[in-house]
This record gives C-alpha cells, sequence and structure tokens, in this order.
C-alpha cells in the first residue's frame, strides 16, 4: 500500500484534534478563568531509503546524504497556554482575581484533598463559607477554610494581598484570614478536570514541593484583587484563524488519500 495514503491519514487524525481543540476554546470563551488549549504537532519517525556516507580522507569522494521518506505526522503535545485573561469588573467582594502566576486553592472535605482554580467567582453559603459554584471552600494561607457569618461580622474587605478585614457589631477590626494560594514552576503540568479547576500531577512543581500547603500572596508575588474577575484568554481572531488553517490542513490531507487512491486504481487497472 503507498505511504502517502497513511501519511494522508495521520495528517487527518491530527487537524481533527486540533479542530476539536480549537471548538472548546471557541465554547469557552466567557468561561471565568478559563486557559486555552493548542495543539503541538511533530513527525513520525522516517523510514530510510539510504544511508549517509562520508567524504574520502584523500579529498577525491565527497560525502552523499542520508535519503529518508517521512511516515507522517503525530501530535507532540496540547499544551494549556496560561496567559492572563482580560479583567472583569463586577464590584462583588467575593469575586477575586488573581494579578500573577497563581492559583486559589479549594478543597470539597476540609482540607484532605485540594483542587486548583483560577476562576475567582466566589460566593458565601448559609453558613458564611466563602465557596465556588461547586460548593468547594475556598482555602486560607494556614490550610483551613474561610467562613465569614453575618452574626458574628458586620461586614468585611479583601486587600490585594488577600488579607481579610473584618468588623464586628462594635466596629471593632479584625483579620482573622489570609486567603491562600499556590504557585507552580510548571502550570502546563497541572490536570483539568473540569469545572474550571486543576489537580496537580508530579509534573507541576508546586511551591516548596509541598502541594497541599497554601501560601500567602505576599509570599507568592501575586496580588488578589476583590471585585474583579479574570476572563478567558481565547481570543477569537485567532482561534477562527486557526480554525481556516486546520481546516485547509485537513482538506489537503484529504486530497493526499484520494490521490493515492487514484494511483491505486490505476495500479489496479494495468491488467484488463
Amino acid at each position: 500500500m503507498l505511504r502517502s495514503m497513511y501519511s494522508g491519514i495521520s495528517g487527518l487524525r491530527g487537524f481533527q484534534t486540533k479542530l476539536d481543540v480549537i471548538g472548546n476554546n471557541i465554547a469557552n470563551v466567557n468561561t471565568v478563568g478559563f486557559k486555552k488549549g493548542r495543539v503541538m504537532f511533530q513527525d513520525i519517525l522516517s523510514q530510510n531509503i539510504a544511508g549517509a556516507t562520508g567524504p574520502d580522507d584523500g579529498g577525491g569522494r565527497g560525502g552523499v546524504n542520508p535519503m529518508q521518506v517521512g511516515l507522517g505526522t503525530q501530535m507532540a503535545s496540547i499544551d494549556t497556554v496560561f496567559s492572563a485573561g482580560s479583567p472583569m469588573t463586577t464590584n462583588l467582594p467575593t469575586d477575586l482575581s488573581i494579578e500573577g502566576d497563581g492559583f486559589f486553592m479549594v478543597t470539597p472535605d476540609d482540607g484532605t484533598t485540594f483542587y486548583y482554580t483560577r476562576a475567582g467567582n466566589f460566593t458565601r453559603d448559609s453558613q458564611g463559607f466563602l465557596v465556588n459554584p461547586q460548593g468547594m471552600k475556598l482555602v486560607d494561607s494556614g490550610g483551613g477554610t474561610i467562613q465569614i457569618p453575618l452574626d458574628t461580622y458586620a461586614s468585611y474587605s479583601i486587600g490585594k494581598d488577600g488579607v481579610i478585614t473584618t468588623v464586628d457589631d462594635t466596629g471593632a477590626l479584625d483579620t482573622p484570614f489570609t486567603i491562600g494560594v499556590m504557585m507552580f514552576n510548571n502550570p502546563g503540568g497541572l490536570k483539568k478536570i473540569g469545572n474550571s479547576l486543576y489537580e496537580y500531577t508530579l509534573n507541576a512543581g508546586a511551591f516548596d514541593d509541598a502541594p497541599d500547603t497554601p501560601i500567602d500572596a505576599t509570599t507568592a508575588g501575586v496580588s488578589i484583587i476583590s471585585g474583579q474577575l479574570e476572563m478567558s484568554n481565547v481570543d477569537l481572531s485567532e482561534e477562527f484563524t486557526e480554525m481556516i488553517v486546520a481546516q485547509r490542513g485537513f482538506q489537503a490531507n484529504s486530497r493526499i488519500i484520494t490521490t493515492s487512491d487514484s494511483v491505486l486504481e490505476e495500479l489496479v487497472n494495468l491488467k484488463r
């Protein structure tokens, strides 16, 4: 069978995956804290037709380059791009965004399991806990959860350092909580698990190799902005351009298959 046909098939598979990633990016263009993906390709191992030879030491004959035929393409990686998204002002005190490379930490079981997110659309539940839309509690810098009940505090505010300042009924000020964050050497090593959440993997490289130990914003070198959300970093103009490129690449590879089929048809019809 012609090698070109299988090369075309590998190209179809690759560009189909690229279209899948682009479609997911566009679907999440308005998702809070979403980070877009991109597909990178690499060639498959080439088949050697003839090897290379070096030049003669006497200077008579020169060297000859190897002859190889490529066998198609394959995906090298599907990367998550962690560039900053555009800020959207909401003026809600529980809406938070991070200026910098940190992640909020949330827990579904009061500190046994931790997940990470850039989506700061938190609310207060009936007990005063700051929770995300799935009910997971926001973690403070001490590893606990943040609870601001109305029967205890009259008002509160969140500073850029993540410190929550509360005011009780007597007007006394207190700073009972500091929002915890986490930094990673390689954010691309985090695993997406849906609901704008990430799960830690060994290739992410958490701060001090302690993914379960939150740090404060000052230590992380980031700022926490109250009343603001980080929106998706998807650029529609870029995505539609990449969609055109992927579509044309898909069409070109399908033409390889149809051309190879025509050649095979001619071979079959040599004997009539």
